[in-house]
Protein backbone atom coordinates (compact mmCIF):
# COMPACT_ATOMS: atom_id res chain seq x y z
CA UNK A 1 0.00 0.00 0.00
CA UNK A 2 1.07 3.19 -0.88
CA UNK A 3 0.81 6.26 1.50
CA UNK A 4 0.89 9.89 -0.68
CA UNK A 5 1.38 13.08 1.74
CA UNK A 6 -1.43 14.96 1.21
CA UNK A 7 1.07 18.20 0.80
CA UNK A 8 2.75 16.51 -1.97
CA UNK A 9 1.50 16.83 -5.35
CA UNK A 10 -0.06 14.30 -7.12
CA UNK A 11 2.04 14.60 -10.27
CA UNK A 12 5.11 13.80 -7.85
CA UNK A 13 8.33 15.47 -7.50
CA UNK A 14 10.89 16.30 -9.92
CA UNK A 15 13.95 17.74 -9.74
CA UNK A 16 15.05 21.20 -10.98
CA UNK A 17 18.00 20.80 -13.62
CA UNK A 18 20.79 22.99 -12.67
CA UNK A 19 22.91 24.42 -15.20
CA UNK A 20 26.81 24.37 -15.62
CA UNK A 21 26.96 27.72 -14.08
CA UNK A 22 24.96 27.03 -10.87
CA UNK A 23 27.46 24.22 -10.39
CA UNK A 24 29.95 26.31 -10.57
CA UNK A 25 29.08 28.52 -8.52
CA UNK A 26 28.13 25.85 -5.43
CA UNK A 27 31.36 24.31 -5.69
CA UNK A 28 33.34 25.30 -2.47
CA UNK A 29 35.91 27.98 -3.52
CA UNK A 30 38.44 25.47 -1.49
CA UNK A 31 37.81 22.97 -4.43
CA UNK A 32 38.33 25.40 -7.10
CA UNK A 33 41.51 25.86 -9.43
CA UNK A 34 42.66 29.37 -10.18
CA UNK A 35 45.06 30.26 -13.15
CA UNK A 36 48.09 30.46 -10.35
CA UNK A 37 46.78 27.01 -9.47
CA UNK A 38 47.67 25.74 -12.85
CA UNK A 39 51.12 26.94 -13.04
CA UNK A 40 51.69 25.99 -10.07
CA UNK A 41 50.96 22.23 -10.70
CA UNK A 42 53.26 22.85 -13.69
CA UNK A 43 56.03 23.68 -11.28
CA UNK A 44 55.46 20.18 -9.38
CA UNK A 45 54.96 17.79 -12.85
CA UNK A 46 58.30 19.98 -13.62
CA UNK A 47 60.05 18.51 -10.86
CA UNK A 48 58.14 15.38 -10.96
CA UNK A 49 59.97 14.71 -14.45
CA UNK A 50 63.42 15.96 -13.33
CA UNK A 51 63.09 13.18 -10.85
CA UNK A 52 62.16 10.62 -13.49
CA UNK A 53 64.65 11.46 -16.05
CA UNK A 54 67.67 11.09 -13.61
CA UNK A 55 66.39 8.26 -12.92
CA UNK A 56 65.71 6.36 -16.03
CA UNK A 57 68.87 8.31 -18.08
CA UNK A 58 71.63 8.49 -15.15
CA UNK A 59 71.10 5.87 -12.58
CA UNK A 60 69.73 2.82 -14.13
CA UNK A 61 72.29 2.91 -16.90
CA UNK A 62 74.46 3.29 -14.41
CA UNK A 63 72.85 0.54 -12.47
CA UNK A 64 72.90 -2.32 -15.29
CA UNK A 65 76.32 -0.80 -17.01
CA UNK A 66 74.33 -0.30 -20.37
CA UNK A 67 74.39 3.55 -20.33
CA UNK A 68 76.75 6.32 -22.65
CA UNK A 69 77.93 9.43 -21.70
CA UNK A 70 76.43 11.07 -24.53
CA UNK A 71 72.57 9.92 -23.26
CA UNK A 72 73.54 10.68 -19.17
CA UNK A 73 74.95 14.00 -20.44
CA UNK A 74 71.59 14.62 -22.08
CA UNK A 75 68.95 13.44 -19.18
CA UNK A 76 71.11 15.48 -16.91
CA UNK A 77 70.49 18.50 -19.03
CA UNK A 78 66.93 17.41 -19.54
CA UNK A 79 66.27 17.07 -15.67
CA UNK A 80 67.57 20.66 -14.59
CA UNK A 81 66.62 22.37 -17.90
CA UNK A 82 62.89 20.92 -16.33
CA UNK A 83 64.19 22.52 -12.65
CA UNK A 84 64.47 25.69 -14.37
CA UNK A 85 60.94 25.55 -16.31
CA UNK A 86 59.69 24.71 -12.61
CA UNK A 87 61.21 27.98 -11.49
CA UNK A 88 59.78 29.84 -14.71
CA UNK A 89 56.37 28.34 -13.61
CA UNK A 90 56.72 29.18 -9.78
CA UNK A 91 58.28 32.66 -11.09
CA UNK A 92 54.84 33.27 -12.88
CA UNK A 93 52.10 31.81 -10.83
CA UNK A 94 52.91 34.69 -8.01
CA UNK A 95 52.66 37.24 -10.88
CA UNK A 96 49.24 35.79 -11.96
CA UNK A 97 47.77 35.70 -8.23
CA UNK A 98 48.55 39.33 -6.92
CA UNK A 99 47.07 40.26 -10.85
CA UNK A 100 44.05 38.10 -10.59
CA UNK A 101 43.68 36.00 -7.92
CA UNK A 102 44.46 32.93 -6.42
CA UNK A 103 42.16 30.42 -4.73
CA UNK A 104 41.97 29.74 -0.84
CA UNK A 105 44.53 26.55 -1.38
CA UNK A 106 47.21 28.51 -3.49
CA UNK A 107 49.55 29.02 -0.83
CA UNK A 108 49.46 25.43 0.35
CA UNK A 109 50.01 24.34 -3.46
CA UNK A 110 53.18 26.41 -3.76
CA UNK A 111 54.62 24.86 -1.01
CA UNK A 112 53.97 21.11 -1.80
CA UNK A 113 55.12 21.86 -5.64
CA UNK A 114 58.17 23.84 -4.40
CA UNK A 115 59.01 20.97 -2.31
CA UNK A 116 58.93 18.21 -5.19
CA UNK A 117 60.82 20.50 -7.33
CA UNK A 118 62.97 22.44 -5.33
CA UNK A 119 63.53 19.84 -2.49
CA UNK A 120 63.28 16.37 -4.11
CA UNK A 121 64.48 16.98 -7.52
CA UNK A 122 68.00 18.30 -6.67
CA UNK A 123 68.16 16.44 -3.82
CA UNK A 124 67.88 13.25 -5.60
CA UNK A 125 69.98 14.78 -8.13
CA UNK A 126 73.01 14.63 -5.27
CA UNK A 127 72.12 11.55 -4.28
CA UNK A 128 72.62 9.89 -8.07
CA UNK A 129 75.99 12.01 -8.35
CA UNK A 130 77.15 10.18 -5.31
CA UNK A 131 76.24 7.08 -7.16
CA UNK A 132 77.41 7.50 -10.92
CA UNK A 133 80.70 9.80 -9.89
CA UNK A 134 83.89 8.08 -10.19
CA UNK A 135 85.43 10.23 -7.43
CA UNK A 136 82.18 10.86 -4.78
CA UNK A 137 81.58 8.74 -1.90
CA UNK A 138 77.75 7.29 -1.93
CA UNK A 139 77.24 7.44 2.14
CA UNK A 140 78.40 11.06 2.06
CA UNK A 141 76.50 12.01 -1.17
CA UNK A 142 73.72 10.80 0.68
CA UNK A 143 74.00 12.46 3.93
CA UNK A 144 74.53 16.21 1.76
CA UNK A 145 71.07 15.12 -0.34
CA UNK A 146 69.66 14.51 3.47
CA UNK A 147 70.83 18.09 4.12
CA UNK A 148 68.99 19.58 1.09
CA UNK A 149 65.61 18.15 1.50
CA UNK A 150 65.33 19.28 5.24
CA UNK A 151 66.92 22.49 4.42
CA UNK A 152 63.84 22.87 1.46
CA UNK A 153 61.44 21.72 3.94
CA UNK A 154 62.16 24.09 7.07
CA UNK A 155 62.49 26.98 4.93
CA UNK A 156 59.30 26.44 3.69
CA UNK A 157 57.55 25.68 6.56
CA UNK A 158 59.76 29.04 8.07
CA UNK A 159 58.29 31.09 4.72
CA UNK A 160 54.57 30.22 5.84
CA UNK A 161 55.16 31.03 9.50
CA UNK A 162 57.11 33.89 9.76
CA UNK A 163 56.09 37.34 8.19
CA UNK A 164 58.60 39.50 6.69
CA UNK A 165 59.11 42.99 5.37
CA UNK A 166 57.14 43.49 1.44
CA UNK A 167 59.53 42.21 -1.03
CA UNK A 168 61.96 40.68 0.83
CA UNK A 169 62.44 36.81 1.65
CA UNK A 170 64.54 35.39 4.81
CA UNK A 171 66.71 32.99 3.65
CA UNK A 172 68.26 32.19 0.09
CA UNK A 173 64.68 31.21 -2.07
CA UNK A 174 64.51 27.50 -2.64
CA UNK A 175 64.27 27.99 -6.49
CA UNK A 176 67.80 29.81 -6.28
CA UNK A 177 69.18 27.47 -4.09
CA UNK A 178 67.96 24.37 -5.82
CA UNK A 179 69.99 25.97 -9.12
CA UNK A 180 72.75 26.51 -7.18
CA UNK A 181 73.18 22.86 -5.80
CA UNK A 182 72.68 21.46 -9.18
CA UNK A 183 75.00 23.99 -10.42
CA UNK A 184 77.76 22.84 -8.00
CA UNK A 185 77.44 19.60 -9.34
CA UNK A 186 77.56 20.27 -12.47
CA UNK A 187 80.42 22.37 -11.93
CA UNK A 188 82.54 19.08 -11.99
CA UNK A 189 84.74 20.11 -8.91
CA UNK A 190 86.27 17.04 -6.73
CA UNK A 191 83.94 15.69 -4.37
CA UNK A 192 84.85 17.38 -0.83
CA UNK A 193 84.70 20.95 -2.49
CA UNK A 194 81.43 19.84 -3.78
CA UNK A 195 79.83 18.29 -0.26
CA UNK A 196 81.25 21.72 1.32
CA UNK A 197 79.55 23.52 -1.29
CA UNK A 198 76.29 21.75 -1.10
CA UNK A 199 75.90 21.93 2.34
CA UNK A 200 76.75 25.84 2.28
CA UNK A 201 73.90 26.45 -0.15
CA UNK A 202 71.37 24.58 2.69
CA UNK A 203 72.93 26.67 4.88
CA UNK A 204 71.81 29.75 2.92
CA UNK A 205 68.85 28.73 2.71
CA UNK A 206 67.89 28.34 6.11
CA UNK A 207 69.96 31.09 7.44
CA UNK A 208 68.14 34.86 8.22
CA UNK A 209 70.08 36.48 5.24
CA UNK A 210 67.63 38.59 3.51
CA UNK A 211 67.05 37.95 -0.02
CA UNK A 212 64.82 40.52 -2.50
CA UNK A 213 61.78 38.80 -4.29
CA UNK A 214 61.67 38.95 -8.17
CA UNK A 215 59.70 41.73 -9.03
CA UNK A 216 59.99 43.99 -11.61
CA UNK A 217 63.03 44.20 -13.61
CA UNK A 218 64.51 41.82 -11.23
CA UNK A 219 62.26 39.03 -12.43
CA UNK A 220 62.98 39.93 -16.14
CA UNK A 221 66.78 39.55 -14.60
CA UNK A 222 65.39 36.51 -13.41
CA UNK A 223 64.23 35.39 -16.27
CA UNK A 224 66.85 36.27 -18.94
CA UNK A 225 68.93 34.31 -16.58
CA UNK A 226 67.24 31.23 -16.92
CA UNK A 227 66.43 31.01 -20.73
CA UNK A 228 70.50 32.17 -20.78
CA UNK A 229 70.93 28.64 -18.60
CA UNK A 230 68.38 26.33 -20.51
CA UNK A 231 70.83 27.45 -23.66
CA UNK A 232 73.62 26.47 -22.01
CA UNK A 233 72.73 23.31 -21.11
CA UNK A 234 71.31 22.83 -24.32
CA UNK A 235 74.79 23.33 -25.87
CA UNK A 236 76.28 21.37 -23.34
CA UNK A 237 73.98 18.24 -24.03
CA UNK A 238 74.51 18.14 -27.49
CA UNK A 239 78.03 18.45 -27.39
CA UNK A 240 78.55 22.24 -29.12
CA UNK A 241 81.69 23.50 -29.88
CA UNK A 242 82.85 25.17 -26.00
CA UNK A 243 79.54 23.44 -24.65
CA UNK A 244 81.50 22.20 -22.09
CA UNK A 245 83.17 25.58 -20.85
CA UNK A 246 79.92 27.61 -21.43
CA UNK A 247 78.45 25.41 -18.96
CA UNK A 248 80.98 25.87 -16.44
CA UNK A 249 81.25 29.00 -17.05
CA UNK A 250 77.57 29.51 -16.39
CA UNK A 251 77.37 27.53 -13.24
CA UNK A 252 80.31 29.39 -12.28
CA UNK A 253 78.48 32.36 -12.23
CA UNK A 254 75.48 30.86 -10.83
CA UNK A 255 77.59 29.88 -8.04
CA UNK A 256 79.58 33.31 -7.40
CA UNK A 257 76.04 35.30 -7.22
CA UNK A 258 74.96 33.02 -4.50
CA UNK A 259 77.95 33.95 -2.74
CA UNK A 260 77.87 37.51 -3.53
CA UNK A 261 74.14 38.19 -2.29
CA UNK A 262 74.76 37.21 1.36
CA UNK A 263 77.38 39.57 1.30
CA UNK A 264 75.88 42.49 0.26
CA UNK A 265 72.91 41.57 2.67
CA UNK A 266 75.37 41.53 5.45
CA UNK A 267 77.13 44.33 4.67
CA UNK A 268 73.95 46.23 4.04
CA UNK A 269 72.85 44.78 8.13
CA UNK A 270 75.92 46.18 9.18
CA UNK A 271 75.65 50.08 7.86
CA UNK A 272 71.88 49.85 9.16
CA UNK A 273 72.95 48.85 12.19
CA UNK A 274 76.11 51.28 12.82
CA UNK A 275 73.70 53.88 11.38
CA UNK A 276 70.76 53.09 13.90
CA UNK A 277 74.05 53.01 16.69
CA UNK A 278 74.72 57.02 15.58
CA UNK A 279 71.10 58.17 15.44
CA UNK A 280 71.00 56.60 18.87
CA UNK A 281 73.86 58.28 20.76
CA UNK A 282 72.93 61.54 19.09
CA UNK A 283 69.62 61.31 20.65
CA UNK A 284 70.93 60.58 23.97
CA UNK A 285 72.97 63.80 23.68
Amino acid sequence: MTVTDPETPATGWVPEAKDEDADAEDMPLSLRLSIADTLTLGNATCGFMAVYFTTTGILIPHLTGSGESGMARHSAATAVILMLLAAVFDLFDGIVARKLRSSPMGAELDNLSDLISFGLAPAYFVLVYGMVADDAHQKMSALAAIVVLLAVVLRLARFSCVTMKDGMFQGMPSPFGALTVVSVVLLGLPFIPTLLAIIGVAWLMVSRVEYPKPRGVLAVAMLSWIVGAMGLLAAWAFDAPGGQLLLQTGCALQIALAATIPLFATTRRANTFRHNRREARAATR
